[in-house]
């Protein structure tokens, strides 16, 4: 799932104070070793289709494309119109079809940075990084106070292990103020890997300030609050994460863990075994099974 609020909150929790039922998680990035228990990395690896256009999941539909295509016809030489068509291709997953727009938007103007960075986001979907980094290059060449492009960009350095990079442009766009909760949520992972829990939780806090409705947060959240002992908002926050979306593997795998930790084993086979109806591959769930006698 990705991420797709940006509504700015005027204060950012802590993520020190406990909050019930307060989390969400995240990508596919730390695994933590805890009192004997292997803590599942936040696995969210599709927790960036988002484009740099903000846009609703409606935009896909072929009423809507069908609607921007005569809004294309009436004006031509738009490179608006080519852009946000572009993004709604992306959306229901025609990525030709989405090039083509972007490639038109960029030819009506070369200098459209926001036009750039979505296709980049096409190219990285399509697994062609190298165009991918080099269209995010352009907007911010264009652009440099453009955050979408940072975020973008960093995703694909931290996918990489380039992860001193990634850092670095997830802290450009945090600089820039950003209302993306994405830069926060990848850098919380980051400090997650580098064993940096508090400056984790509180980003993943912000992220979830951000936009409330997406469980990668509290996942990621949660397992920082293991790595510190803090059971019992652990358990909050994959709670919670369950309750925003029972179709995440990564919740269920994470909230058997709590259950192991505790030595509710009957409970932790349960919700392990869910995960895998989920995900047959999902190898925490896998581990922790064998390890509670599934």
């Amino acid at each position: 799932m990705e991420m797709m609020g940006r509504t700015r909150r005027s204060m950012r929790p802590s993520g020190t104070n406990r909050q019930p039922f307060g989390g969400k998680a995240g990508l596919a990035a730390a695994t933590i070793v805890l009192a004997g228990f292997a803590v599942a990395g936040c696995e969210t690896s599709d927790v960036d289709t988002r484009f740099a256009t903000t846009i609703e999941a409606e935009q896909g539909s072929e009423e809507n494309i069908a609607s921007l295509s005569n809004v294309i016809r009436a004006n031509p030489q738009d490179p608006n119109g080519y852009n946000v068509r572009g993004s709604a291709f992306g959306r229901a997953g025609r990525y030709e079809d989405a090039l083509r727009d972007f490639d038109r938007a960029i030819q009506i103007n070369p200098r459209f940075h926001e036009a750039y960075a979505n296709r980049a986001l096409i190219y990285r979907n399509m697994g062609d990084l190298g165009r991918a980094a080099e269209d995010y290059d352009r907007a911010i060449r264009l652009n440099p106070r453009y955050d979408a492009a940072y975020i973008g960009r960093g995703e694909l350095y931290r996918r990489a292990g380039r992860v001193t990079e990634a850092f670095n442009d997830f802290q450009k766009a945090i600089q820039l103020d950003t209302t993306d909760p994405r830069a926060f949520f990848r850098r919380g992972l980051i400090y997650q890997t580098r064993g940096q829990h508090d400056f984790a939780i509180d980003d993943f806090s912000t992220a979830i300030s951000l936009q409330p409705s997406a469980p990668e947060p509290y996942n990621g959240r949660g397992l920082s609050y293991m790595a510190l002992g803090q059971t019992d908002n652990a358990f909050d926050d994959f709670n919670y994460a369950l309750r925003l979306d029972e179709r995440i593997a990564e919740s269920w795998a994470n909230q058997a863990l709590v259950y192991e930790k505790r030595g509710e084993l009957d409970k932790a086979k349960k919700s392990y075994l869910r995960a895998l109806q989920l995900d047959g591959e999902y190898e925490p769930a896998r581990s922790g099974l064998a390890r509670v006698g599934g």
